[in-house]
């Protein structure tokens, strides 16, 4: 009986100690799983990095998808009809200009060798029918300096025929004559080589005014398109401001040159002016000396 109740201690005592040595591991079990669910939540925080470090995603998000699509032909495309009728117009202008540019090169240059060659020819001149037979040969026809010379000789031959004198006291009168009928043929050189001017002038003042009225309307349309869907976002909004803006650009593209040109040539037509001038005085002082000689 005694070996029974030591036997029952003995087991009580052994089952309590179990009891005690299992219970640590019994207590953690339930943070096992704790360490698995933080690779999952890894995944999760790199997420927003790794779209960061996407540029192109990012460039999608704001643009819309439209991203390298936006062209100058492309948002020409979708430009509402009047900004298109003024970039139409802008680029029409800009080519007339560029093709005045070329005509009057090419005017001015066979004008120039025209002159030269006249002016050779001139001097070579002894009496005043030979400067009326020079200023009249067809190769010089047209010529501003030849047709001032074939006036003031004309003249001079005129009052001949009217048997009005030409020397001694009415030399005077005579060369004033001749005078006149050459500032009757310069009063008439301006206008004439100043063709294309005032087309060049109107696209270089006012080009730019039309490209700024073609954005004014292109972006009044794309703030009502954001009234209309209610939203600011870029995607929306980029777009229709730089159809907008490419109006602009067009106006100064067409208005720089014209301005450029037609300085150039202004330039070109006051050293003209400025030649025929010269030449002018050099034939009345060429005319009295032949008179003065009786010649």
């Amino acid at each position: 009986m005694l070996n029974s109740k030591k036997t029952n201690i003995l087991l009580a005592m052994a089952g309590a100690a179990v009891l005690m040595a299992s219970s640590p591991v019994l207590a953690q079990a339930p943070a096992e799983p704790t360490p698995a669910a933080a690779p999952a939540a890894a995944p999760t925080a790199m997420a927003p990095a790794a779209d960061a470090a996407n540029p192109e995603s990012m460039n999608e998000a704001v643009g819309g998808g439209h991203g390298g699509d936006i062209t100058p032909i492309s948002m020409f495309m979708e430009a509402t009809v009047i900004v298109k009728v003024v970039m139409i117009g802008l680029l029409l202008a800009s080519i007339l200009s560029w093709t005045l540019l070329l005509i009057k090169l090419f005017e001015f240059g066979a004008l120039n060798r025209k002159t030269d060659n006249f002016l050779e020819t001139f001097r070579g001149a002894r009496t005043i029918a030979d400067m009326r037979a020079v200023s009249t040969q067809e190769e010089f026809d047209g010529n501003p300096l030849a047709d001032m010379a074939a006036a003031a000789t004309e003249e001079v031959e005129m009052s001949r025929q009217a048997g009005l004198s030409v020397t001694g006291d009415h030399l005077d009168s005579a060369l004033g004559r001749a005078a006149a009928a050459v500032t009757a043929v310069q009063s008439g050189l301006a206008l004439r080589l100043s063709g294309g001017q005032q087309f060049l002038a109107s696209v270089g003042s006012i080009g730019p005014f039309v490209g700024l009225f073609g954005t004014v309307y292109g972006i009044m349309n794309s703030f009502i398109g954001i009234a209309q869907s209610n939203t600011t976002n870029l995607a929306v909004v980029a777009p229709g401001i730089a159809e907008a803006l490419l109006a602009t650009g067009i106006g100064l593209f067409a208005a720089i040159p014209a301005v450029v040109f037609y300085n150039y040539f202004n330039t070109r037509i006051a050293a003209y002016g400025t030649r025929a001038d010269g030449f002018a005085a050099e034939l009345l002082n060429g005319i009295s000396r032949q008179l003065d000689k009786g010649a």
